[in-house]
């Protein structure tokens, strides 16, 4: 028995020596995917004078009192956004309207007595084909009705006359804008003149900018600029060069129509310009592989042996959804598209390249 016991003892003890030293072969490393990247090469691009302009707007006024009066209401105040023909405030019109009373029953009476008059003639004139009557009558009568007439009609004119004064009690808005300033208060007098509401147009814009008198002919030559608002690049519809320039700074004014209902642009503001002046070629990253560290503007290399490392780069003006290159790039070099996707495979020892390219 001490002998069976003895040989089982032995058998697993040789198992287990046996399953410790068959270890089983390690997995082949995975083949990673290689990164989504892109090659650089020169690409033409518009060459461009940039410039600070301001923005007006094409339709903007002062409107001031067309008659006498004190100021009533007002319904609107400062950056309120109105439609056309909205009300902003009213003047008093006691006085206006005691004189459409008045021109109204003016033009009553002259319409009476024009058709009076009327009347009168039309029998002369039976009386005066029947030779009944003289001609001078005829004559006397036929001035009277032209008179009447002529007194109906200058009624008429008066009464249109005093329907525009009580019309002028009420300020209006010319068209669909945004108030600017308002410039007197309720119970203000105010006369023919009287500055009272400034408006401005949001829906026609327009950019100005002064240009050096070197680059007038070739902007006035080309004909295209385009305006900077929030990383967009809105194309001008209308380049106008001004035909004299500034005894003072010897610049030229330049005019740029805008499309229309661009929002985010207010008259007053400051905006980039750009005037097209050429064609050069320069690299372009697509912005989505830029990464920014606190003052670090980075891009991430894919090399040929396909690791990767950062390359600190200076960019230029946004080109759409490509930035253009400065310094740091060259021709020939791999971008990757996915930053996040990059750094997980950068090169464990130089962490950036410092390299002026």
């Amino acid at each position: 028995m001490a002998q069976v016991r003895f040989r089982l003892a032995a058998a697993l003890a040789a198992g287990v020596l046996a399953g410790c030293g068959a270890r089983p072969a390690p997995p082949p490393p995975r083949a990673e995917a290689p990164l989504a990247s892109v090659l650089l090469a020169p690409q033409p691009i518009a060459a461009e004078r940039l410039f600070d302009g301001v923005v007006q707007a094409v339709n903007r006024a002062t409107m001031v009192a067309q008659t006498s009066g004190r100021v009533a209401a007002v319904y609107r105040d400062v950056d309120d956004v109105v439609p056309a023909g909205a009300l902003l405030m009213r003047l008093r019109a006691t006085m206006q309207r005691a004189a459409l009373l008045k021109a109204q029953a003016a033009l009553r009476a002259a319409s009476a007595r024009a058709r009076e008059a009327q009347t009168r003639f039309r029998r002369i004139l039976d009386m005066y084909d029947q030779r009944v009557v003289p001609k001078a009558d005829f004559d006397r009568v036929r001035a009277e009705r032209d008179a009447a007439v002529a007194r109906m009609h200058a009624a008429r004119a008066a009464l249109e006359s005093a329907a525009e004064g009580v019309d002028y009690t009420e300020i209006r808005a010319p068209y669909a804008a945004v108030i600017l300033e308002r410039l007197v208060q309720v119970g203000e007098a105010v006369a023919p003149g009287t500055p009272l509401v400034k408006v401005a147009s949001l829906k026609d814009l327009r950019v100005v900018v002064s240009i050096p008198q070197s680059l007038a002919a070739t902007v006035r030559r080309a004909g295209k600029a385009v305006v900077y608002v929030g990383g967009r690049r809105i194309s001008a519809l209308r380049v106008t060069v001004f035909p004299a320039a500034s005894a003072l700074s010897n610049t030229f004014r330049v005019r740029l129509a805008l499309p229309a209902g661009i929002r985010g642009l207010y008259p007053g503001m400051l905006v980039r310009t750009a005037f097209l002046t050429g064609v050069h070629r320069r690299l372009l990253v697509p912005s989505g592989a830029v990464v920014r560290r606190s003052a670090v503007t980075a891009v991430y290399l894919v090399q040929p042996n396909g690791n990767v490392l950062m390359q600190q780069v200076r960019l230029g003006e946004r080109r759409g959804n490509r930035i253009e290159v400065l310094s740091g790039l060259m021709a020939g070099d791999r971008v990757a598209l996915d930053p996040l996707a990059a750094m997980q495979r950068l090169e464990p020892f130089p962490a950036m390249s410092g390299t002026v390219r």
